[in-house]
């Protein structure tokens, strides 16, 4: 998502521990199984760091940034992959459980920070400390597993993101490539426009391999923040845009179906739960408040924003565009320059974010690969893998050219591993040798559950769709659709 490594990378890039970026800490007053009930009380911690840090509004701000990004703009599909009904009451129900479990992870943070008298815990460590409070003996034998299975699905996810990008970038620059012939000064007549043929979209994406090679070899974080700036500006002008269309000739409703086939609802599930995949931000966010005791109520504000923003993006696009909706909403707006630009812009802001995104497997796998060559080849080690790194997400997006279907898997495979599967399940192991509710237990079950079933079924789904299309590929350029 935009601007969520730009966070979670803010540590030095050093040979020790990844895990170490989120960090809290609460006063020797707070009970370890006081459950969720201290996730909102004011003044029950005290976060352990430096004075300067963020404030509220700036922590509001990199919230929203760290759910923002393309899945935002595949939300209109996911809607029609589960109905114009069914849709956004699934995001809703959705939204409430992802930030609920956002709440279970700081608690648990807080938890271990008191216990052990640590300045800070994060994700990863927080699985491995429950894992060794849990009741059973072979799960505290193999907690170290809990750290390395949070690293592993970090590195999923955010190499994830960066092939989303490379199929974003392609798809978008090849439309606006073959429909520049056509492109006109008239935003308002609906015109049937004949493309220009150009090379494939894969073509594209090994085009943008060398400059993306490149980017990432910026390891200096001032400078890529500059980057940064420039992504936010560029897709903030873009959203405003996409909205002050689609909210303009929304046809009859009536046509689209309220509940879609279930056979398509993974496949919504899958790019829902990857557009809310923001708790890896969680704890690093808190970690850099001035005052932290104010988190608790920016998260809920903030992913209040978040959920109001998919469910209207959502809905509205699908509204608008209907059946001819696209993997990305942008593929979608007519082919005058005005909205060409929009795809431009965004464009150039998925670009430069590909570098913050890539920041979080680069810092856990550079450091474990350089510690193990001697000093002087160190830095050619470094560049060496981060190129090698990004000609895999490169190969892995040329592999699965369809923009929803890359989304879908990576949010069925990843996302819902680390924002509803382990949370709930961290809550369990955390609190159960102290005494813990019935209906909490059944609770986090529930949503684990939830998680696991929508990890299989999303990915079968989308594994199937990609094997066994059942339609054809959302990759075809629909500028005539406007007709």
């Amino acid at each position: 998502m935009l601007g969520r490594t730009a966070v979670m990378s803010t540590r030095r890039l050093r040979n020790e521990d990844y895990n170490d970026y989120s960090s809290t800490e609460i006063s020797p007053s707070e009970s370890p199984s006081d459950g969720l009930s201290n996730f909102s009380s004011p003044g029950s911690y005290q976060r352990f760091g430096e004075a300067d840090g963020t404030t509220w509004f700036q922590t509001l701000i990199h919230l929203l940034k760290g759910n923002i990004g393309t899945g935002l703009l595949g939300l209109p599909l996911a809607v029609k992959n589960a109905g114009l009904l069914m849709g956004p009451v699934s995001l809703l129900v959705m939204g409430i459980v992802a930030v609920h479990c956002m709440g279970i992870l700081v608690k648990c943070a807080h938890h271990f920070c008191h216990r052990l008298q640590r300045p800070f815990v994060d994700y990863g460590d927080a699985v491995m400390f429950g894992l060794e409070a849990s009741p059973n003996s072979w799960l505290r034998t193999h907690s170290m597993w809990g750290r390395q299975v949070v690293g592993f699905f970090l590195i999923v996810t955010q190499l994830g993101f960066c092939c989303v990008y490379f199929v974003f970038l392609a798809d978008n620059i090849k439309q606006v490539v073959e429909a520049a012939n056509g492109t006109t000064n008239n935003c308002h007549n609906n015109e049937t426009v004949v493309l220009t043929p150009s090379m494939d979209s894969r073509l594209y994406m090994l085009a943008f391999l060398p400059f993306l090679v490149l980017l990432v070899f910026i390891r200096n974080l001032k400078v890529l923040s500059i980057f940064s700036m420039l992504a936010n500006v560029s897709m903030l002008g873009s959203l405003i845009m996409i909205y002050q269309y689609i909210v303009q000739g929304i046809p009859d409703p009536s046509i689209l179906p309220l509940v879609a086939s279930w056979k398509t609802y993974p496949l919504f599930f899958g790019t829902a739960i990857f557009a809310f995949e923001g708790i890896g931000v969680v704890l690093p966010l808190e970690n850099k408040m001035k005052n932290p005791q104010r988190f608790p109520v920016i998260l809920y504000v903030g992913m209040c924003i978040v959920t109001i923003l998919y469910i209207s993006l959502g809905v509205l696009g699908y509204l608008r565009f209907g059946a001819a909706i696209q993997a990305s909403i942008t593929l979608n707006l007519p082919n005058c320059w005005l909205y060409q630009s929009v795809k431009l812009l965004y464009s150039v802001g998925i670009f430069f974010t590909y570098a913050l995104q890539f920041y979080v497997p680069a810092e856990i796998i550079i450091p474990f690969t350089v510690s193990r060559v001697p000093e002087r080849w160190a830095l050619a080690t470094d560049l060496a893998v981060r190129t090698g790194i990004v000609c895999v997400t490169c190969v892995l997006a040329i592999l699965i050219p369809r923009l929803d279907l890359v989304i879908a898997l990576v949010g069925s495979v990843s996302s819902s591993a680390l924002a509803l599967i382990i949370p709930p399940l961290l809550e369990i192991t955390t609190y159960y040798s102290e005494g813990i509710s019935p209906a909490t237990i059944l609770k986090d079950v529930l949503i684990s559950v939830l998680g696991f079933v929508g990890f299989v079924v999303g990915t079968y789904q989308a594994l199937y769709e990609l094997i066994q299309p059942s339609a054809p590929s959302t990759l075809t350029n629909s500028t005539s659709a406007f007709v």
